[in-house]
């Protein structure tokens, strides 16, 4: 399953929602701390839920990478499908414990909320990147990851060589990700629990399959869709350098979040 990870508006979500209509399939929408902030945890509830009502479609919105307790609960007070409890910042024990704290309170909001924890270090935002970052000291261990089963989470998220954010060489086309495929076998033997991968962009489409068929059940597609976002809006605007109407010009950032979104679903998802 893919989590797009990106809403600026409703127009990158009609992009979205398009893709998983001409497939068929689910699709989680993610949003940032900063994005809730720009548009409202209520009202991207509710624009969420209109597109899932209104298409018949298992469309699914999760709060990403929420770093404290109290940004998790307002998510799940107003309707999110699932949250990413972000702790991997701090030592592990202290992760654990906080994160099991947080698992407790939202479901006792929200029973039936997913709740998603973090171990290592993938970086953080969405950023592109003129040097890879070393993140290889915070790959996480499949024997940490059997200890944080403990906090009663549903998904976990892991460091497996993925990476938050895309070198310019790869937004360029030039190199791509690799993950470490026999870590995910391992963490999924020693956990059995469901695996996220964040940080997908960029990745090369054989490690996506490899890491599918050793564990990986969502895969985070985000620093793309910007990219993608960012591209299509700029050479709508080239196209049409003296219109003003947002909805003449928009069009072009629909269309290319529904193709993106489409290639990834198709992958994912084998079909």
């Amino acid at each position: 399953m893919i989590r797009a990870s990106f809403l600026d508006s409703r127009t990158v979500l009609k992009g979205i929602v398009a893709a998983a209509k001409d497939l068929q399939v689910p699709v989680v929408v993610g949003v940032s701390e900063g994005e809730r902030e720009l548009l409202g945890d209520r009202q991207i509830s509710a624009l969420v839920a209109s597109f899932r009502d209104g298409e018949g479609l298992p469309v699914y919105l999760n709060a990403d990478h929420t770093h404290s307790l109290e940004s998790a609960m307002a998510a799940a007070k107003v309707g999110f499908n699932s949250i990413v409890f972000d702790l991997s910042a701090l030592p592990i024990d202290e992760n654990i414990r906080k994160t099991k704290a947080a698992v407790e309170m939202l479901k006792d909001i929200n029973p039936s909320i997913l709740i998603e924890g973090e171990i290592g270090d993938i970086g953080t935002g969405s950023r592109i990147h003129d040097d890879a970052p070393d993140l290889s000291r915070g790959l996480t261990d499949p024997e940490q990851a059997k200890a944080f089963e403990a906090t009663g989470i549903h998904i976990l998220a892991p460091a497996v060589g993925n990476m938050h954010g895309m070198l310019r060489s790869m937004v360029e086309g030039k190199t791509r990700k690799h993950l470490d495929i026999e870590r995910i076998a391992a963490i999924k033997r020693a956990t059995g629990t469901l695996l996220t991968l964040h940080g997908g962009s960029g990745t090369e489409d054989v490690d996506f399959d490899s890491a599918i068929d050793a564990g990986i059940n969502i895969i985070h597609v985000n620093t793309e869709l910007r990219v993608a976002w960012r591209r299509s809006l700029d050479e709508a605007l080239a196209a049409m350098p003296d219109e003003v109407v947002p909805y003449k010009i928009l069009p072009a950032v629909v269309e290319a979040t529904r193709r993106l979104v489409n290639s990834r679903l198709k992958l994912f998802n084998k079909l």
